[in-house]
C-alpha cells in the first residue's frame, strides 16, 4: 500500500511539473495522455502545453490570435475546444484555422471571429484567402526559399544547357576546320608531288 501511495505521489507531481499553473491536468490513466483544462481562465495566449495532451479545452478565453508552430507538438492530441475566444481573423489566424483543419474539423466548425468588423461572428471554416485581408507574405518563408532556390536551379540548368549547345557548335566549327586545314593540307602537297613529277 505504501509503494502504490508512493508512486500515485510521485506520478501527481510529474504530472503537476507538466502542468501549466494556469490549467489544471488530470491523467487519462489507461488512455495514457493528459486532459488540460485551461477554459475560463482569461488567458491572452496559449501556455506552454505537456506533449501527452490528449484533451484540451481553450475555450471562453481572450485568445486572439496562435503564433505558427505553437501547437504543434501536441502529437498525440484527440480533442480540442477553442470556441468563445475573440479571435482575430488577419493573416495571422491561418495557422489556426489550417491546424483545426488537420486535428479537429469540428472544433474549427465551432470557431468564429470577433475581428476585424467585417468578420464579425462569422465562422473561421468559412473564411477564405480574400477575406483574411492583404498579406505581406503569402508564403511561409520556407516556401520562399524553396521557391528562390528552384528558382536559381533553373536558371543554372537554362545556362549550363546554352553553354554546352554553344561549346557543341563550337567544336563541330573546329571539327570541320580541322578537316579541311587536313584536307586542304594533302591537296597542297599532292598537288605539289604532281607538279615535281612533271
Amino acid at each position: 500500500a505504501l509503494v502504490g501511495l508512493c508512486v500515485s505521489l510521485l506520478l501527481a507531481m510529474a504530472l503537476s511539473e507538466a502542468c501549466p499553473p494556469s490549467c489544471s491536468c488530470k491523467s487519462l490513466g489507461d488512455m495514457k495522455g493528459l486532459h488540460v483544462d485551461c477554459s475560463s481562465r482569461g488567458l491572452r495566449e496559449v501556455p506552454a502545453l505537456p506533449t501527452d495532451t490528449k484533451m484540451l479545452y481553450l475555450q471562453n478565453n481572450s485568445l486572439t490570435t496562435l503564433p505558427p508552430g505553437a501547437l504543434d507538438s501536441l502529437s498525440s492530441l484527440e480533442e480540442v475546444q477553442m470556441f468563445d475566444n475573440p479571435w482575430n481573423c488577419d493573416c495571422n489566424i491561418l495557422y489556426l484555422k489550417l491546424w483545426l483543419e488537420d486535428v479537429s474539423a469540428p472544433s474549427l466548425a465551432n470557431v468564429r471571429c470577433a475581428s476585424p468588423a467585417p468578420m464579425r461572428m462569422k465562422p473561421l471554416v468559412q473564411l477564405t484567402g480574400n477575406e483574411l485581408g492583404v498579406c505581406k507574405r503569402l508564403l511561409p518563408i520556407t516556401c520562399l526559399e524553396f521557391f528562390w532556390q528552384d528558382l536559381t536551379l533553373i536558371a543554372e540548368a537554362i545556362i549550363t544547357l546554352i553553354l554546352a549547345a554553344w561549346a557543341l557548335k563550337f567544336s563541330k566549327k573546329l571539327v570541320c576546320q580541322i578537316k579541311l586545314s587536313r584536307y586542304n593540307a594533302r591537296g597542297y602537297l599532292l598537288g605539289r608531288r604532281t607538279s615535281k613529277t612533271y
